[in-house]
């Protein structure tokens, strides 16, 4: 496996065509195509018709620091590219300013604004994951702002959308705040799609390692009723007779 490239410069006027014309360099056809299936590409799947050039993820995240300071104007042009690592290279560059300590609330109000904005763009459960939890949660959290945003999300028709409102709260799990993943996990408990099912079992094991009393109390309720894939990802740090227990319940139900 080839090292990944480590940029130590980042350029003084960072734009949109720079960047996409350093991952072109990293293009590989092979990759590509393990990447489309990977991500479901085909006909009927949840990724369809959408396009890979087959760049390693640590290759975009290392561009992605070089050119942190990108402007959101030329962010959103990324986000625009048909291309699946452009997309992913934009959210990433988002994430890693949110991150940063030195970001503003006010800065942060804008990446958040953006992001909910655009998420005709955020079209896939990577690139959800990339930066729901420090540029939706994280600034919801900072600014104490009300969370129906949320709420509304995890109503949404769009899965993409209702995968945000879930994997959001990953950043109130890390601060031990956990009531709004249980409160949107019940919201999503009958969704239809496997990808929210997953997101959902991942953030309840995650606040179960905080609160393992409140998971126990969740899944003793509804585990004979939830999705088998849901609460499977919900009870992957348990022992194998507490495993066994609540799938039981899950047969019996």
């Amino acid at each position: 496996m080839a090292a990944i490239e480590v940029i130590s410069e980042k350029p003084a006027h960072p734009t949109a065509a720079e960047f996409a014309a350093r991952m072109e360099s990293y293009r590989s056809p092979v990759e590509a195509m393990k990447l489309m299936r990977y991500f479901k590409t085909g006909v009927g799947e949840y990724g369809e018709g959408d396009i890979f050039m087959g760049v390693r993820m640590g290759q975009i995240f290392e561009l992605a620091k070089a050119y942190i300071n990108m402007p959101l104007e030329e962010i959103e042009k990324l986000l625009e590219s048909p291309i699946h690592e452009i997309r992913t290279g934009a959210l990433s560059i988002i994430d890693k300013q949110a991150r940063n300590k030195k970001t503003s609330l006010s800065q942060r109000k804008a990446l958040y604004d953006f992001y909910l904005r655009r998420t005709d763009r955020i079209n896939n459960w990577d690139l959800v994951d990339i930066c729901a939890p420090h540029v939706v949660g994280g600034y919801l959290y900072r600014s104490g702002e009300p969370r129906d945003v949320l709420f509304k999300l995890a109503a949404s028709d769009n899965v993409w959308e209702r995968r945000t409102a879930i994997v959001a709260t990953g950043y109130f799990i890390r601060q031990g705040d956990i009531a709004d993943t249980f409160k949107i996990a019940e919201l999503l408990l009958n969704d239809k799609h496997d990808l929210i099912h997953k997101a959902t079992g991942w953030m309840l094991r995650s606040a179960g390692q905080i609160h393992r009393p409140q998971l126990l109390n969740f899944l003793d309720q509804y585990a004979a009723t939830m999705p088998r894939t849901l609460l499977r990802y919900s009870l992957e740090h348990f022992d194998k007779p507490s495993r066994s227990h609540y799938m039981a319940l899950k047969h019996a139900g």
